[in-house]
């Protein structure tokens, strides 16, 4: 830049030769320029050069090793596909051999079996031939031969096994009847009984009989009135001082006796204070249901129960079963379970529940076609209870199967509460026919000659010709009795059959 300025300032000095001068310095300062360029163009170009080549050879380098990496991928995918043709043809090789032996082992079964059908078809005749020889001598066909060996055989079992079941009874009588006895005879007790007094009618008694005209009103509205408010049949007869009210819902009976001593009471009888006594009794009656209910929980010390069932509980109050109050026969039954299951090593608290539980079934609020045992237990599960309470419930009438201890003591307790004398009433005429069934069961039985049904219906006595029965049949004969009337007959407790067997000689000294 200096040499340029110089030159420049020269120029302007010196004119054309200066001119001159400055012409050549520019040339050469072009040369040195241009060789400069083409010095650092080559520089360049050989580092680009080299820098190329770098890159080709290691692109060759990878393209190479990946060539080879594939080559040995071929080479190892040839050598396991000869190896796999190689183990395919010993396979091949091996089937044909085992096809071989198969085929030979068939040709040797189906020449065994040849023999044997041929061996078959001589040892049938060989039995046809021993078998005509054997009718010939004994005088009987074959037939007839295994008819008698049948029969024979079949004497000899039934005797055998009649004396296994009895062996078998009278081990489990010596073990357990003693310990039963004495574990139901500790429940019974140590629990406090009620007879039975619940019928279908109550009697409302009344100061005069001027209060019938009252009640009755004019032209009937009032009792017509009275009656449809409560679901009951009022007859006012000529009983003096005394009105019958007939249903036989007792909840109903009671909602009316209860409103007719507020009216009587009141002295205003007409519809519409009929309606509202009876709306009012009706909400009286539900509070002492549900305060009923409270009450018997926490004398028995059951809690948790749901709301509705402690009401269900407290509406057993006014129903009853032969005779017998429903709550009473719960509270009854529950004792006797809790003692039972005390007894026994179980949970006394379970057992108490379920005991109180068990008849729920019989208090539906609506109309229903299952039977109470399984209806109880529907309701049970419905308001969560634990499964073996339900199945407590619903099998203590054996509706449903057993799946806990608790179910066979709750049917156990149920049966002593019901049986026990005094605790339910029976119509003559069922208990009549109860007794002409078990005599007609035991009749129908040939060899039985006379039946007699005592003990109010708890023993049966049959008499048996001893031409006709002899004494290992009177066993059989016993238990088929007793598992007849089991299925066929409805009966509180148990009833124990008695076969006797005698024969008599008589005669006369003149």
């Amino acid at each position: 830049m200096i040499t340029i300025i110089c030159t420049i300032a020269a120029l302007i000095v010196g004119g054309a030769a200066g001119y001159g001068l400055f012409r050549h310095v520019i040339k050469k300062q072009y040369n040195q320029t241009l060789e400069l360029a083409r010095t650092e163009a080559k520089a360049i170009k050989e580092k680009k050069l080299l820098e190329v080549k770098e890159t080709f050879l290691n692109k060759k380098a990878e393209l190479e090793k990946e060539v080879q990496q594939r080559n040995q991928k071929l080479l190892s995918a040839e050598n396991k596909s000869r190896q796999r043709e190689l183990a395919l043809n010993q396979r091949q090789s091996e089937l044909d051999r085992r096809r071989g032996e198969l085929e030979q082992t068939q040709q040797h079964i189906d020449a065994q079996r040849a023999n044997l059908k041929e061996q078959e078809q001589r040892l049938e005749q060989m039995q046809q031939r021993e078998r005509e020889k054997l009718e010939e001598l004994s005088g009987l066909n074959a037939e007839e031969a295994k008819q008698r060996l049948i029969e024979t055989l079949k004497d000899e079992a039934r005797s055998g096994a009649q004396s296994y079941i009895n062996e078998i009874m009278d081990d489990a009588k010596l073990t357990a009847s003693k310990e039963a006895k004495r574990i139901v005879i500790q429940s019974i007790q140590r629990v406090a009984t009620e007879t039975a007094i619940e019928n279908s009618v109550t009697v409302f008694h009344i100061e005069n009989d001027e209060m019938k005209g009252r009640i009755i009103g004019r032209e009937g509205r009032n009792i017509r009135a009275l009656e449809a408010a409560t679901g009951v049949e009022i007859v006012v007869d000529d009983t003096p001082e005394a009105i019958v009210i007939s249903a036989f819902d007792p909840v109903r009976r009671e909602i009316c006796r209860l409103a007719l001593h507020q009216l009587i009471a009141d002295g205003r009888i007409h519809p519409a204070r009929i309606e509202e006594v009876v709306a009012k009794v009706k909400k009286q009656v539900e509070e002492e249901i549900v305060e009923t209910g409270k009450r018997t929980t926490i004398d028995l010390g059951i809690h948790g129960l749901h709301p509705e069932l402690v009401r269900i509980v407290g509406k057993m109050k006014y129903r009853s079963s032969y005779g017998q109050n429903l709550l009473q026969h719960a509270r009854e039954t529950a004792n006797l379970c809790s003692v039972m299951a005390a007894e026994l090593g179980l949970n006394p608290k379970k057992a108490k529940r379920a005991g109180l539980l068990h008849d729920i079934g019989k208090v539906p609020d609506e109309e229903n076609e299952l039977p109470h045992a399984l209806y109880g237990a529907k309701l049970a599960e419905k308001y969560k209870e634990k499964p073996e309470i339900c199945n407590a419930i619903g099998a203590h009438h054996d509706e449903m199967e057993m799946t806990s201890l608790l179910a066979p003591i709750v049917q156990v307790c149920d049966a002593i509460s019901g049986a026990r004398p005094g605790a339910r009433r029976e119509i003559v005429e069922a208990y009549i026919k109860r007794l002409n069934n078990l005599e007609n069961i035991a009749m129908s039985y040939p060899g039985v000659v006379k039946t007699y049904a005592i003990q109010a219906g708890r023993e049966l006595r049959v008499i048996v010709g001893a031409d006709k029965i002899d004494d290992t049949q009177i066993e059989t004969l016993s238990t088929d009795i007793a598992r007849r009337i089991q299925d066929e007959m409805t009966y509180p407790g148990q009833v124990k059959i008695t076969v006797i067997r005698e024969t008599r000689s008589v005669a006369y000294a003149k």
